[in-house]
């Protein structure tokens, strides 16, 4: 008789089975044996996962996957577990969070010019590497943030993506001191990059189509909320488009001052319809992409969001309704950031 082996630890999660229109259900919940830490990487109880609209992309398929049944999820917040080789800046229960930008070659000139989220050989979690949509998760040691303990896990989890790559983006916007600031779009990144703007003297108007993110808007101090084709009420200095709608590209435009910089912070948009020269570039206007982040941003975003004291507005969902987390993100009925609870 065969003596059975030791039992195999397991986790819940969701995958990426078949992407889709998010009312085709392209995620499953499954059961997975644990994973074990590598070298140099960290095992994470998690705590809590934001729901990024990158995570809504990728199941949905605008962004193709990079590998099949991914777990998503890169806002991850949790207490160290386990560590493996080569590890020493964290130690089992601290608490760590990991983030959408996993790794990088380290050698290339754009890692060498301190531009590392442009590396072409860059991999992110929960595209590259299983994430956060799970009751455990590895992060590599290096590219984790150390967070506080004081501070509530839901709350503190969209300042890893949302909050980090809203602060890039008003960084491309150039955004002048005292400036006027437009914001396209007002979900989770956006009420987060919003704050930091407000906070350093900006004034801030708001465009989207979602009534209760203009109430939002207004709660946290913006001078005005329309929707997302209004003409604000004075030109804009900059502009960040936070909807991934290629057809508010020349309205963005058309509503800057001369000189004034509109920086796009979706890693995914719809095509931009044709620009008029005269009426959306021409004056020295800017338009801008933004790529990822460095681990730079995070570092100085997270200690700013913590001197600040950033409001962070969060839907919480148990991980059993990662599925109703993105059809509510999809259909713009979330407000602030969806974030998913373990237990």
């Amino acid at each position: 008789m065969a003596v059975p082996g030791p039992a195999v630890a397991e986790r819940s999660c969701w995958t990426v089975r078949t992407p889709g229109p998010i009312g085709t259900g392209p995620l499953a919940r499954v059961r997975r044996p644990e994973p074990v830490p590598g070298p140099g990487e960290l095992l994470l109880d998690v705590e809590a996962c934001g729901v990024c609209r990158t995570d809504l992309h990728l199941a949905e398929g605008d962004l193709p996957p990079h590998r099949p049944g991914t777990v998503p999820g890169h806002e991850i917040v949790g207490r160290v577990a386990a560590a493996g080789d080569g590890t020493g800046r964290f130690r089992v229960g601290d608490r760590v969070g990991g983030a959408w930008l996993r790794g990088t070659c380290g050698s290339c000139r754009y890692c060498r010019a301190g531009r590392e989220n442009l590396c072409p050989r860059s991999v992110y979690t929960g595209w590259d590497a299983d994430g956060g949509f799970a009751e455990t998760a590895v992060v590599p040691e290096d590219f984790a943030y150390g967070l506080p303990d004081e501070q509530d896990a839901a709350h503190l989890a969209p300042l890893l993506c949302a909050g980090i790559i809203g602060y890039r983006s008003l960084r491309r916007s150039v955004l002048p001191e005292g400036g006027r600031l437009g914001i396209y779009g007002f979900g989770a990144s956006a009420h987060l990059a919003a704050q930091v703007a407000l906070a350093e003297g900006a004034t801030v108007h708001v465009l989207t189509r979602s009534a209760s993110a203009r109430a939002l808007a207004l709660e946290l101090g913006a001078a005005s909320a329309g929707d997302a084709y209004d003409r604000p009420p004075e030109p804009l200095d900059s502009a960040i488009l936070f909807a991934p709608v290629g057809d508010l590209v020349p309205v963005a435009l058309e509503a800057l001052d001369r000189a004034g910089t509109l920086a796009i912070a979706g890693i995914h948009l719809s095509d931009v319809p044709v620009l008029n020269y005269q009426r959306h570039l021409f004056q020295e206007r800017d338009l801008r992409s933004v790529t990822s982040n460095t681990r730079e941003d995070g570092r100085e975003f997270l200690a700013l969001a913590r001197r600040i004291g950033i409001r962070v507005t969060v839907s919480p969902y148990p991980l059993s309704a990662a599925d109703r987390a993105l059809a509510d993100l999809a259909a713009d009925r979330v407000r602030g950031a969806a974030v998913l609870v373990p237990g």
